[in-house]
Protein backbone atom coordinates (compact mmCIF):
# COMPACT_ATOMS: atom_id res chain seq x y z
CA UNK A 1 0.00 0.00 0.00
CA UNK A 2 1.33 3.30 -0.97
CA UNK A 3 1.77 5.80 1.96
CA UNK A 4 1.58 9.51 2.12
CA UNK A 5 4.70 11.67 2.23
CA UNK A 6 3.32 13.31 5.46
CA UNK A 7 4.23 9.35 6.77
CA UNK A 8 7.24 8.93 4.86
CA UNK A 9 8.65 12.32 6.43
CA UNK A 10 7.45 11.59 9.73
CA UNK A 11 9.21 8.09 9.71
CA UNK A 12 12.23 9.00 8.28
CA UNK A 13 12.19 11.26 10.61
CA UNK A 14 11.93 9.29 13.65
CA UNK A 15 14.61 6.50 12.24
CA UNK A 16 17.17 9.20 11.66
CA UNK A 17 16.38 10.69 15.79
CA UNK A 18 16.52 6.84 16.99
CA UNK A 19 19.80 5.88 14.82
CA UNK A 20 21.28 8.91 16.01
CA UNK A 21 20.71 8.32 19.58
CA UNK A 22 22.56 3.93 18.81
CA UNK A 23 25.36 5.88 17.33
CA UNK A 24 25.39 8.12 20.32
CA UNK A 25 24.74 5.02 22.79
CA UNK A 26 28.06 3.28 21.03
CA UNK A 27 30.11 5.91 21.10
CA UNK A 28 29.56 7.27 24.90
CA UNK A 29 29.96 3.20 25.47
CA UNK A 30 32.72 2.69 23.74
CA UNK A 31 34.67 5.78 23.86
CA UNK A 32 36.60 4.81 26.98
CA UNK A 33 37.69 1.53 25.65
CA UNK A 34 38.94 3.22 22.41
CA UNK A 35 41.02 5.39 24.38
CA UNK A 36 42.55 2.72 26.87
CA UNK A 37 43.65 1.28 23.80
CA UNK A 38 45.10 3.89 22.38
CA UNK A 39 46.83 4.46 25.21
CA UNK A 40 47.94 0.85 25.71
CA UNK A 41 49.58 0.43 21.83
CA UNK A 42 51.26 3.87 22.94
CA UNK A 43 52.72 2.28 25.74
CA UNK A 44 53.96 -0.81 23.60
CA UNK A 45 55.60 1.25 21.29
CA UNK A 46 57.54 3.35 24.11
CA UNK A 47 58.62 0.19 25.45
CA UNK A 48 59.52 -1.40 21.89
CA UNK A 49 62.70 0.76 21.89
CA UNK A 50 63.64 -1.06 25.13
CA UNK A 51 62.95 -4.09 24.95
CA UNK A 52 62.02 -6.95 22.86
CA UNK A 53 58.82 -6.98 21.08
CA UNK A 54 58.54 -10.90 21.80
CA UNK A 55 58.83 -9.56 25.68
CA UNK A 56 55.72 -7.31 25.03
CA UNK A 57 54.00 -9.54 23.21
CA UNK A 58 54.40 -12.03 25.63
CA UNK A 59 52.28 -9.64 27.89
CA UNK A 60 48.65 -8.94 29.19
CA UNK A 61 47.71 -5.52 28.81
CA UNK A 62 47.34 -5.33 32.59
CA UNK A 63 50.89 -6.71 32.23
CA UNK A 64 52.02 -3.52 30.07
CA UNK A 65 50.61 -1.28 31.95
CA UNK A 66 52.09 -2.17 35.10
CA UNK A 67 55.45 -2.76 33.65
CA UNK A 68 55.26 1.01 32.22
CA UNK A 69 54.51 2.23 35.30
CA UNK A 70 57.03 0.79 37.42
CA UNK A 71 59.66 1.10 34.72
CA UNK A 72 58.83 4.35 32.77
CA UNK A 73 59.01 7.84 33.92
CA UNK A 74 58.36 10.91 31.65
CA UNK A 75 58.92 14.52 31.58
CA UNK A 76 57.85 17.23 28.84
CA UNK A 77 60.63 20.08 27.80
CA UNK A 78 60.74 22.79 25.30
CA UNK A 79 62.91 23.65 22.83
CA UNK A 80 65.44 24.92 24.65
CA UNK A 81 65.51 21.45 26.79
CA UNK A 82 63.67 23.15 30.10
CA UNK A 83 61.04 20.78 31.67
CA UNK A 84 57.76 22.43 31.10
CA UNK A 85 56.43 22.89 34.78
CA UNK A 86 54.99 19.98 36.25
CA UNK A 87 51.18 19.61 36.47
CA UNK A 88 50.57 22.17 33.54
CA UNK A 89 51.41 19.21 30.85
CA UNK A 90 52.20 15.09 31.30
CA UNK A 91 54.08 13.50 28.46
CA UNK A 92 51.46 10.63 27.75
CA UNK A 93 48.59 13.64 26.79
CA UNK A 94 51.07 15.19 24.55
CA UNK A 95 49.96 14.17 20.86
CA UNK A 96 52.92 14.31 19.30
CA UNK A 97 51.10 14.41 16.06
CA UNK A 98 48.90 17.61 16.70
CA UNK A 99 51.86 20.07 17.34
CA UNK A 100 54.23 18.70 14.19
CA UNK A 101 52.41 21.66 11.95
CA UNK A 102 53.30 24.53 14.39
CA UNK A 103 57.12 26.33 14.65
CA UNK A 104 59.22 23.59 16.43
CA UNK A 105 60.13 26.62 19.01
CA UNK A 106 56.22 26.21 19.76
CA UNK A 107 55.74 22.54 20.13
CA UNK A 108 55.61 20.44 23.40
CA UNK A 109 58.24 17.50 23.79
CA UNK A 110 57.93 14.63 26.05
CA UNK A 111 60.54 12.90 27.20
CA UNK A 112 60.43 9.04 28.54
CA UNK A 113 63.12 7.49 31.23
CA UNK A 114 63.34 3.91 31.25
CA UNK A 115 64.92 3.26 34.82
CA UNK A 116 66.36 0.09 36.87
CA UNK A 117 63.32 -1.60 38.52
CA UNK A 118 62.68 -0.07 41.95
CA UNK A 119 65.11 2.55 41.74
CA UNK A 120 64.11 5.84 39.51
CA UNK A 121 67.38 7.57 39.65
CA UNK A 122 68.89 4.66 37.87
CA UNK A 123 68.27 5.41 34.45
CA UNK A 124 68.80 3.17 31.67
CA UNK A 125 67.74 4.81 28.15
CA UNK A 126 66.15 8.11 27.18
CA UNK A 127 63.22 7.63 25.13
CA UNK A 128 62.14 10.67 22.26
CA UNK A 129 59.26 10.41 20.25
CA UNK A 130 59.80 11.00 16.56
CA UNK A 131 57.05 12.57 13.83
CA UNK A 132 57.31 12.70 10.49
CA UNK A 133 56.21 12.18 6.39
CA UNK A 134 56.64 8.95 4.43
CA UNK A 135 55.62 8.34 0.64
CA UNK A 136 51.84 8.59 1.55
CA UNK A 137 50.91 9.64 4.97
CA UNK A 138 52.57 10.03 8.53
CA UNK A 139 55.65 7.80 9.97
CA UNK A 140 56.17 8.21 13.47
CA UNK A 141 58.13 6.45 16.09
CA UNK A 142 60.78 6.40 19.44
CA UNK A 143 64.07 6.49 19.44
CA UNK A 144 65.62 5.35 22.85
CA UNK A 145 69.67 6.75 23.39
CA UNK A 146 71.69 5.29 25.82
CA UNK A 147 73.09 7.03 29.14
CA UNK A 148 76.01 8.28 27.43
CA UNK A 149 73.06 10.17 25.15
CA UNK A 150 74.60 9.13 21.68
CA UNK A 151 74.60 5.43 21.09
CA UNK A 152 71.15 3.92 20.07
CA UNK A 153 69.96 1.32 22.49
CA UNK A 154 66.57 1.26 19.99
CA UNK A 155 64.38 2.07 17.99
CA UNK A 156 60.30 1.66 16.92
CA UNK A 157 58.80 2.88 14.02
CA UNK A 158 55.31 2.93 12.33
CA UNK A 159 53.39 4.36 9.53
CA UNK A 160 50.25 5.23 8.72
CA UNK A 161 49.95 4.03 4.65
CA UNK A 162 53.52 2.64 3.54
CA UNK A 163 53.88 0.59 0.52
CA UNK A 164 53.41 -3.52 1.69
CA UNK A 165 56.73 -5.16 1.16
CA UNK A 166 58.06 -1.69 0.52
CA UNK A 167 58.01 1.27 2.86
CA UNK A 168 56.21 -0.88 5.35
CA UNK A 169 59.07 -2.78 5.91
CA UNK A 170 60.28 -0.06 8.18
CA UNK A 171 57.76 -1.91 11.29
CA UNK A 172 59.99 -5.22 10.61
CA UNK A 173 61.96 -5.97 13.73
CA UNK A 174 64.95 -7.04 11.51
CA UNK A 175 65.16 -3.05 9.96
CA UNK A 176 64.72 -1.37 13.20
CA UNK A 177 67.13 -4.18 14.67
CA UNK A 178 69.77 -2.29 12.21
CA UNK A 179 70.00 1.19 14.08
CA UNK A 180 71.13 -0.69 17.77
CA UNK A 181 74.70 0.36 18.58
CA UNK A 182 74.88 3.53 15.83
CA UNK A 183 75.53 6.86 17.27
CA UNK A 184 74.06 10.24 16.19
CA UNK A 185 77.02 12.71 17.34
CA UNK A 186 80.44 12.43 15.33
CA UNK A 187 83.30 12.73 17.44
CA UNK A 188 83.37 16.33 17.69
CA UNK A 189 79.69 16.21 18.82
CA UNK A 190 77.96 17.36 16.04
CA UNK A 191 74.79 15.85 15.71
CA UNK A 192 74.55 14.37 12.80
CA UNK A 193 72.47 11.45 13.36
CA UNK A 194 71.60 8.10 11.02
CA UNK A 195 71.10 7.51 7.89
CA UNK A 196 69.20 4.96 6.07
CA UNK A 197 71.04 4.38 2.86
CA UNK A 198 69.88 3.79 -1.17
CA UNK A 199 69.29 0.69 -2.26
CA UNK A 200 69.73 -2.26 0.40
CA UNK A 201 72.13 -5.67 0.96
CA UNK A 202 75.37 -3.29 1.94
CA UNK A 203 77.40 -3.79 5.20
CA UNK A 204 77.63 -0.80 7.21
CA UNK A 205 78.63 -2.33 10.29
CA UNK A 206 81.80 -0.04 10.29
CA UNK A 207 80.14 3.08 9.74
CA UNK A 208 78.16 4.50 13.28
CA UNK A 209 75.65 7.00 10.94
CA UNK A 210 74.60 4.69 8.13
CA UNK A 211 71.96 1.69 8.23
CA UNK A 212 71.46 -0.32 5.12
CA UNK A 213 68.28 0.77 3.25
CA UNK A 214 65.44 -0.69 1.92
CA UNK A 215 65.14 -1.61 -1.41
CA UNK A 216 62.75 0.44 -3.73
CA UNK A 217 61.49 2.32 -0.59
CA UNK A 218 64.17 5.46 -1.35
CA UNK A 219 61.15 7.95 -0.37
CA UNK A 220 59.76 6.21 3.20
CA UNK A 221 63.98 5.76 4.06
CA UNK A 222 64.49 9.55 3.44
CA UNK A 223 61.21 10.32 5.47
CA UNK A 224 62.63 8.49 8.25
CA UNK A 225 66.56 10.25 7.54
CA UNK A 226 64.71 13.75 7.58
CA UNK A 227 62.28 12.50 10.99
CA UNK A 228 65.44 11.58 12.54
CA UNK A 229 67.39 14.28 12.44
CA UNK A 230 64.87 17.09 13.02
CA UNK A 231 63.66 15.54 16.02
CA UNK A 232 67.10 14.61 17.31
CA UNK A 233 67.61 18.95 16.52
CA UNK A 234 64.57 19.45 18.62
CA UNK A 235 65.82 17.43 21.06
CA UNK A 236 69.59 18.47 21.06
CA UNK A 237 69.33 21.04 23.85
CA UNK A 238 68.27 18.55 26.87
CA UNK A 239 70.73 15.70 25.21
CA UNK A 240 73.31 18.31 25.84
CA UNK A 241 72.07 19.44 28.96
CA UNK A 242 72.27 15.75 30.19
CA UNK A 243 75.80 15.34 29.04
CA UNK A 244 76.98 18.44 31.26
CA UNK A 245 75.20 17.33 34.26
CA UNK A 246 76.75 14.18 33.75
CA UNK A 247 80.26 16.07 33.57
CA UNK A 248 79.60 18.04 35.90
CA UNK A 249 78.78 14.90 38.41
CA UNK A 250 81.93 13.13 36.93
CA UNK A 251 80.14 10.44 35.48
Amino acid sequence: MQQSNTYIIVFSGVLTIVLGLLLSGTSQVLGPMQQEAIALDKKKQILGAVISAEEIDAMTPLQVNEFYSKRIASTVVDINGKEISSGVVTAEKVEVAKFFKKPAADRQYPVYVFHAEGNPEAVESYIFPLYGAGLWDAIWGYLALETDMNTIGGITLAHAGETPGLGARITEGGVQQRYVGKKVFDESGQLVAVRMMKGEGKDYSGDVHKVDGLSGATITANGVNNMLKAYLSHYEAFIKGKLSNQAVAGL
